[in-house]
């Protein structure tokens, strides 16, 4: 009985109207961020209706969650930072304690005597060279999550950020940002729809690291 039950879920699982077959249903926990695309169902019976994106309803259903530094409702202003745009801001933040406190010379060697202005040029362009930023950018989820434009970070990994190459920008913290998502059960016209909460994983740090 144990066995029939099982080829009969198979069954429904894997018939071409049911349900949402080979969905996954919310964005799967992972250690490589940021999060792969969802692979959807084609079928556009799946999808929310006119009358299922009400903003006011969405919004109260969503809460406090809504975060407007990371969600959009609407296409928003591209916040696209290039390699290159990345690199000029590596110049303008501040240098990390641990750089501050380096001693210029060879680790066995004697202690390297500058000037206050040569070493600080020098931990400048090391922090420029080895500095990991979060770059930004836009990512359209799609009309099954509310809202479907979410902030996505990545790290920069054009090129090694270590002396001697070799290291690259990765990410090292994270953080969840809730979203709804449109979710039906059943098929055809006995299917039965509505908005559930889910996480969504965000890059919120990078390092330079191995």
């Amino acid at each position: 009985i144990r066995a029939l039950l099982l080829c009969s879920c198979l069954g429904l699982l894997l018939r071409p109207g049911g349900g949402q077959p080979f969905l996954r249903l919310r964005p799967s926990p992972s250690d490589n961020l940021p999060v792969k695309d969802i692979v959807e169902h084609p079928d556009p019976e799946y999808d929310p209706k006119e009358q299922d994106l009400d903003e006011r309803t969405l919004r109260k259903k969503l809460g406090s969650h809504f975060d407007p530094g990371f969600m959009a409702v609407a296409v928003p202003v591209p916040a696209n930072a290039s390699g290159a745009e990345a690199a000029a801001g590596r110049g303008r933040a501040a240098l990390p304690a641990e750089l501050r406190r380096l001693e210029l010379g060879p680790p066995q060697g004697p202690r390297l005597r500058v000037g206050k202005k040569a070493r600080r040029k020098v931990l400048q362009w090391l922090w420029a060279y080895t500095y990991c930023p979060v770059l930004y950018t836009w990512k359209d989820l799609g009309v099954r999550f509310w809202p479907r434009y979410i902030k996505e970070g990545n790290c920069l990994a054009e090129k090694s950020c270590s002396l001697p190459e070799g290291m690259f920008c990765k990410p090292v913290k994270s953080v969840t940002k809730t979203f709804l998502r449109w979710h039906c059960q059943g098929w055809s016209s006995q299917k039965y729809c509505t908005w559930i909460p889910v996480q969504y994983p965000l890059i919120s740090e990078c390092k330079c690291s191995c």
